[in-house]
Parts: C-alpha cells; sequence; structure tokens
C-alpha cells in the first residue's frame, strides 16, 4: 500500500488565519461596498477551497469524489442566480413604498 504524504495542518491554520485577517482588512477599506463584496467572496471560496482540499483530504482522492464534492456548489451558486431578481424586485417594491407614504392623520 503507498503511502501519502500528510499535510502540515499547521501552515493551512496559518494560511486560513492570514486569509481572515485580509479580509477584516478588505471590510475596512475606503473602496465602494460592491469591491468588498466580490474580495469577500472570493477569499471565502480560496479559504472553502483550502479546507476542501487538505481537512477534508479531496487533494488525496479520485478525481471522482471531487466533483461529486464540487456539485453542491455549483447547484447553490445557480440556485442564487434563480433568485436574485426576486430579491431586487422587493427591493425596488420596498423601497418605492416608502418613497410614497401616505400622509399621517392629523388629531384634534
Amino acid at each position: 500500500m503507498a503511502e501519502h504524504k500528510h499535510p502540515n495542518y499547521m501552515a493551512i491554520f496559518y494560511y486560513l488565519a492570514i486569509l481572515t485577517a485580509i479580509e477584516l482588512a478588505v471590510i475596512f477599506m475606503p473602496i465602494p461596498k460592491i469591491y468588498i463584496a466580490v474580495l469577500l467572496c472570493i477569499f471565502a471560496v480560496w479559504k472553502a477551497a483550502l479546507v476542501a482540499m487538505y481537512f477534508m483530504h479531496l487533494k488525496l482522492e479520485a478525481r471522482t469524489l471531487g466533483l461529486i464534492a464540487v456539485t453542491p456548489l455549483a447547484i447553490a451558486t445557480l440556485l442564487v442566480f434563480v433568485l436574485l431578481p426576486d430579491g431586487f424586485a422587493v427591493a425596488k417594491k420596498t423601497s418605492d413604498e416608502k418613497k410614497v407614504a401616505p400622509p399621517a392623520a392629523a388629531k384634534h
């Protein structure tokens, strides 16, 4: 049976800690919120990939098992994009209702 080399878990921990610190720094950067959101999503995917590859041992497994693990991610991404227009419609309707608020009744 072939022995495989175990990853350096402390190095992965330090990478995850550094990425978390960078995420915290990004939150306070004076850039538009959309850039902050995109950067945070990139870092989240990067951290999830590190966890999946090393702590879930997908890097050492067959390619088929990796594809099985990625399938829910693809389905979740599709679901987000399918439901996104509904979220924008609700937000627009809510903001329109706030703009046209009826006047308060006068007390006698």
